[in-house]
């Protein structure tokens, strides 16, 4: 079946006669349910269910019978976020035919298919019927069978239901807010139409605009390539083709010749001397382009003006709900590099569905860096400063108005406020119990890290004795935190004092060497300090992924327990890094809110008290 198609337009159109949703970057897909047989099919018919073996096992573990035959109209992505997708990550899954690789991915750095459209079900034709009443039946079923909308890249279910907006303003806001690929508007009464690419159906993009110079012509398929100027030099940045008329083009190549400054069997080149504008949806690490097209000379421009700076800054664009300030601010320099404040803000967008979670309802102290970590001055915020917008949540415990994060407005907010570090306490605003125990190992300095190393092994023992499931991450500084969920409202900060005091002095007894839970530093002599007392109510702990105001630029990074050992390297885990890590190997605290501790606790509680009476 060959699915329907949108056609692209620059606007969408606006009125009650539309609905609009995300566009997602994937590989469109046609998925078919039957009662013995699962089909994913590309738009050009190939089966692909072999290369995302993931899907289909989900789909094979939740009840569909009801629905059975079934089909969907989809996107198969890697989920950023609730509006984004990464196509270079869908684009290399694709690619991948060897089997162990494809199962390795599958588990840790999993792929979903994204509904947008229901063509049948029980076995029925629906395509006749109205965008409306296809959806209904589809948002219908999906709630039934709990499949989240809109799309979560934190939920355990890989084939999600898309989200719809009844208003253009809005629809755009969240592709912009959440640096999507961009918008299909659709007709409320339209009919799927097999093939056809159809005004019912309208793209709109989410472009991002660089301005560059020409570089050289490709002899034989026409591509001009794209410069800017970095601390002098020319670097590279892409290419493109498309956009420019007949007309144009043939002017253009022709002034390329006739002012070449050399060429060779494939390119004529030339000097930085022709500006112009160009289009493009994101730009990969390799600094080429998605989907380049020319947009205009730009005869008012010189050469110089075009510079790396300029060409990082004009990657990220932001909502007007959100104003961003100081955009080229140096904030670290790290690996070579400095990081800038559009590139923080966009590490805090790339990551904001897997750091959400951990600031969700949770009393903030922040760490703000007015002119960033090249310069030492910092300071704590907690209350609501005046200035704040609108729409930042607060909620009052004594005399502080604390800000609470819950969604990508406030955490963009903060990131352009310089809150560089976020600390959050045990339990969220308006409880006295924790829901999690962390334990923080902190080695004399990071030449002494491999003692943290060694007390998480330690650590994990004990734990994995207990039937405790424990988590672990970097503090982002120079060691090890280990962190242990438990149920909300269940256990008291007196009730885990009693744990991590026996845990505390099992691990000194058995090295006396190596720990010690000596507050005074002057008398641990190099031991490792097993600082637990900072878990207990009114205290906070660095939050998970969030940045670090060092001059590596870390990141309380979650690890994988098979990580920590002695090749185990605290500046691995970067502001650049992480971002791709994820992408690679998948959050390693996915299943932190689905472990059920609390039986097991209990009964190490219960014979602690025992043996305590």
């Amino acid at each position: 079946m060959k699915p329907m198609l949108p056609t692209y337009y620059p606007e969408a159109p606006s009125s009650k006669d539309w609905r609009y949703e995300v566009k997602y970057d994937g590989f469109r897909a046609i998925l078919e349910i039957d009662s013995d047989s699962i089909s994913i099919k590309s738009r050009n018919e190939k089966e692909l269910s072999s290369l995302f073996p993931e899907v289909i096992a989900f789909i094979e573990e939740i009840d569909l019978e009801p629905y059975l035959p079934l089909q969907l109209d989809g996107e198969l992505v890697w989920l950023t976020n609730q509006a984004k997708a990464d196509f270079f990550q869908i684009q290399w899954r694709g690619r991948l035919r060897n089997q162990s690789m494809i199962s390795k991915n599958a588990q840790f750095s999993p792929c979903r298919f994204i509904a947008f459209d229901l063509l049948r079900i029980k076995g029925k034709d629906i395509r006749g019927q109205s965008l409306n009443t296809r959806r209904s039946l589809m948002v219908d079923m999906g709630g039934k069978l709990g499949l989240p909308s809109p799309p979560d890249p934190t939920n355990k279910a890989l084939v999600q239901i898309i989200e719809s907006f009844d208003c253009l303003d809005i629809a755009l806001n969240e592709v912009i807010l959440l640096d999507g690929e961009g918008m299909v508007a659709k007709e409320s009464r339209g009919t799927w139409q097999e093939g056809k690419r159809t005004n019912a159906w309208i793209k709109v993009k989410n472009w991002k605009t660089i301005s560059c110079f020409i570089t050289a012509l490709h002899k034989e398929n026409g591509y001009v390539s794209l410069g800017v100027f970095k601390e002098g030099d020319v670097t590279k940045i892409g290419s493109v083709k498309n956009g420019l008329s007949g007309q144009d083009k043939k002017i253009l190549h022709d002034l390329i010749k006739q002012n070449a400054s050399g060429e060779d069997g494939q390119f004529f080149y030339i000097q930085p001397s022709i500006c112009i504008q160009v289009q493009c949806l994101h730009v990969y690490e390799e600094n080429e382009l998605r989907e380049p097209q020319f947009s205009q000379w730009l005869l008012h421009l010189t050469p110089k003006e075009c510079t790396w700076e300029k060409f990082i800054i004009s990657q990220y664009t932001f909502p007007e709900t959100v104003q961003i300030t100081s955009r080229d601010k140096p904030l670290w320099t790290t690996a070579g590099k400095d990081v800038i404040k559009v590139e923080y803000l966009q590490y805090l967008r790339e990551l904001s569905a897997f750091f959400l979670p951990f600031l969700k309802d949770k009393l903030l102290t922040t760490i703000r860096y007015p002119h960033g970590t090249l310069d030492k001055e910092r300071f704590y915020q907690k209350n609501k400063p005046d200035y704040a917008p609108g729409f930042i949540k607060t909620f009052k415990e004594e005399d502080i108005e604390y800000m609470l994060c819950n969604d990508v407005e406030t955490l963009l907010w903060f990131g352009n406020q310089l809150a560089l570090e976020f600390h959050a306490p045990f339990q969220k605003a308006g409880k006295t119990k924790p829901d999690e125990i962390v334990l923080d190992l902190d080695p004399p300095s990071i030449e002494h890290f491999s003692l943290a190393i060694k007390a998480a092994q330690e650590i994990k023992k004990v734990m994995d004795s207990l039937r405790i499931e424990a988590f672990v991450k970097t503090s982002g500084n120079k060691g090890l935190q280990i962190h242990i969920p438990l149920p909300e409202d269940r256990f008291t900060y007196q009730e885990t004092r009693i744990f991590t005091d026996f845990l505390g002095h099992y691990l000194i007894s058995s090295y006396p060497t190596d720990f010690t839970m000596e507050r005074m530093k002057v008398n641990r002599h190099n031991r490792l300090y097993l600082d637990f007392v900072q878990h207990g109510e009114g205290k906070t702990i660095i939050v998970p992924y969030s940045p670090r105001g060092n001059d590596f630029a870390g990141i309380a990074a979650p690890l994988f327990w098979e990580e920590v050992n002695e090749d185990l390297q605290l500046k691995d885990f970067t502001i650049l890094t992480v971002p791709t890590r994820i992408k690679r190997d998948g959050c390693a605290f996915r299943e932190y809110r689905q472990i059920d501790n609390e039986a097991a606790f209990q009964d190490v509680l219960s014979f602690l008290m025992q043996k305590k009476d």
